[in-house]
């Protein structure tokens, strides 16, 4: 029978704690019999707590100390505003959790897709994916606190970035082999573990680095979901671009396919049913390259490869069957051997129909082998940008794709470094005519954000004549301790455009098609502007703003859109 001996524990421990509540109930009452039966409380909370998860060290940051002082608000750089029309997106400098709690006001439950690549926690600066900085210190494997420090930095960002995920949203997260453990608990914690999509495996690269016991070339993706309103299953990703065959004969005729792989395994043993001989078109017998001749033995049973043989993909009952799925080629380089022992004339492909690929669904697989980070280095070093270990853009690209998204969401990236995600929502809405949006953050630790991220994007732009724009923003803080919301209310207003432009994807600046006014000052300005309010097709009021009759006839009179600017920016500090 098996026994609960926690659980056991736990209430032998609420039991005692039971009998001392009895006895101090029963004893005088005075101030500290009323703080001991407090304690008491606290403590049953505390047993009565998780039972199951992550068990760490929680620490606080500068930045919460900040936080519980100040407000952050947002100041946009207008000198390194890009305008070259398409979508607004954005990139704000700044610790990320000061961005997140921003976000959190004009972007709570609109992000679609999040794609982030935190640190992974290496406790080394030379490693891949580097070392983790905290509080300005980094944070080395001598550290007793390494993961305790990460987890719960981790964790107050990725509860932030759930209230921002859609009702159909998803979040991509690349991680290293040190905290893939940890932050596979922490998302089930945070997200749900009946939330989860699936774990990626990805080849970093092709060489292998080495470690103490094996050699290293692999991280994780790990994906979640929101909840049930997420799609059953990932697109298609059949790409339709790669099927420019067409099938001459058989059931198959007039059908596109592609060559898919090679149709012979290297060094596979006691396979024999895989090794025999295949009829090429011009009558050209081949097989695999080995030594095992003839393929059967003395007694008339098959003879088993040797160590080394190569066989082919099917056993030959299968190849009999699907003879058609076969495609040749002639080649002078093969790997393959006729009947004479020399190099044969031919190699052999298995064929990829895509009217079978499409209509079966080419579900993603798990293990990603295409995406090494070389090429994310190469990206950089084409726009002579330095920066260590950039994720290729590809890969992000792949990621969106397979969401089965429209191709107009809203995607954030909290951990941006090099601009990578940028750079692929870019790339993909080029290509097919999309136009999605992001919102990159980072901080400017070694001026990443301004020499780095923003002058990724700036080139790629004018490289490429990409279709998109992108505002530069600043976190900046503004003190609230001791003091009335009424004292502040004047210095909070000033950053209010920022976040409208912010939520709703808009540039104010030298655009005589919008407008804003956030008092009831700048509406008679506004209106006693006959020129503005000629061209303005949409205002930007502030929610306590009332027009007077004259004023809302002379809007109506011009067609103007009326956008009330919600009050939920501040109002927490209101009512604090």
């Amino acid at each position: 029978m098996s026994i609960n001996i926690s659980k056991q524990k736990r209430e032998d421990l609420l039991a005692k704690i039971k009998e001392i509540r009895t006895f101090i109930s029963n004893a005088p009452q005075d101030e500290n019999t009323g703080n001991l039966l407090s304690y008491l409380s606290d403590l049953e909370k505390d047993i009565n707590g998780k039972k199951y998860g992550l068990v760490f060290e929680e620490h606080r940051e500068e930045i919460d100390e900040v936080l519980d002082t100040h407000t952050p608000v947002l100041t946009e750089n207008k000198d390194l505003f890009i305008d070259n029309g398409g979508q607004m997106n954005f990139l704000i400098e700044g610790d990320n959790l000061a961005s997140l709690k921003l976000l959190e006001k004009t972007h709570k439950g609109k992000i679609d897709l999040i794609y982030i690549d935190p640190p992974y926690n290496t406790g080394k600066n030379s490693d891949e994916g580097g070392g983790f900085i905290y509080d300005d210190a980094f944070v080395d494997e001598n550290d007793l606190f390494i993961h305790s420090k990460w987890i719960s930095f981790m964790e107050k960002r990725l509860k932030i970035a759930k209230r921002l995920l859609s009702q159909d949203g998803v979040i991509f997260i690349s991680i290293g082999k040190e905290e893939n453990a940890s932050l596979r608990i922490l998302c089930d914690e945070i997200f749900g573990s009946k939330n989860i999509l699936g774990q990626i495996v990805r080849r970093t690269k092709t060489t292998s680095f080495r470690g103490n016991y094996f050699a290293l070339r692999l991280d994780y993706i790990l994906c979640y979901c929101t909840g049930s309103q997420f799609p059953t299953k990932f697109m298609d990703i059949t790409d339709k671009s790669k099927y420019i065959k067409v099938e001459t004969k058989g059931k198959y005729k007039g059908e596109i396919y592609k060559d898919d792989t090679a149709f012979y395994l290297s060094t596979l043993e006691t396979r024999p049913n895989q090794r025999y001989w295949i009829e090429c078109p011009d009558g050209e017998l081949v097989i695999p390259p080995g030594t095992t001749f003839p393929l059967f033995n003395a007694d008339g049973e098959r003879a088993t490869p040797n160590s080394g043989d190569g066989v082919w993909r099917w056993e030959v009952e299968q190849y009999k069957l699907k003879k058609e799925y076969l495609s040749f080629k002639k080649t002078k380089r093969s790997p393959l051997i006729n009947k004479k022992g020399e190099q044969a004339h031919w190699n052999i492909y298995t064929k990829s129909y895509y009217r079978e690929k499409k209509d079966n669904g080419n579900i993603p697989t798990e293990l990603l082998l295409d995406f090494i980070n070389r090429s994310g280095t190469k990206e950089l070093k084409d726009l002579n940008i330095n920066f260590s270990f950039p994720k290729p853009s590809s890969l992000i690209s792949y990621l969106i794709k397979i969401t089965n998204k429209t191709k107009s969401i809203n995607i954030l990236d909290f951990f941006s470094g090099s601009g990578t995600t940028g750079h692929a929502v870019m790339k993909l809405n080029a290509e097919d005519g999309g136009n999605r949006k992001f919102i990159l953050c980072t901080n400017n630790e070694n001026n990443i954000c301004r020499d780095v991220t923003y002058e990724r994007i700036k080139r790629v732009i004018d490289k490429e004549n990409y279709s998109a724009s992108l505002k530069y923003y600043k976190v900046d803080y503004i003190p609230i301790s001791d003091r009335m919301y009424y004292e502040y209310a004047d210095e909070l207003l000033l950053h209010i455009r920022e976040l409208v432009e912010l939520e709703n994807g808009v540039n104010f600046t030298g655009n005589n098609e919008i407008g804003i006014v956030l008092t009831e000052e700048e509406l008679a300005d506004f209106v006693a502007n006959a020129d503005t309010l000629t061209k303005c097709k949409k205002l930007y009021m502030g929610h306590d703003i009332l027009p007077t009759g004259k004023q809302e006839k002379d809007l109506q009179a011009h067609n103007i859109e009326i956008s009330i600017i919600p009050d939920y920016y501040y109002r927490d500090l209101q009512e604090g």
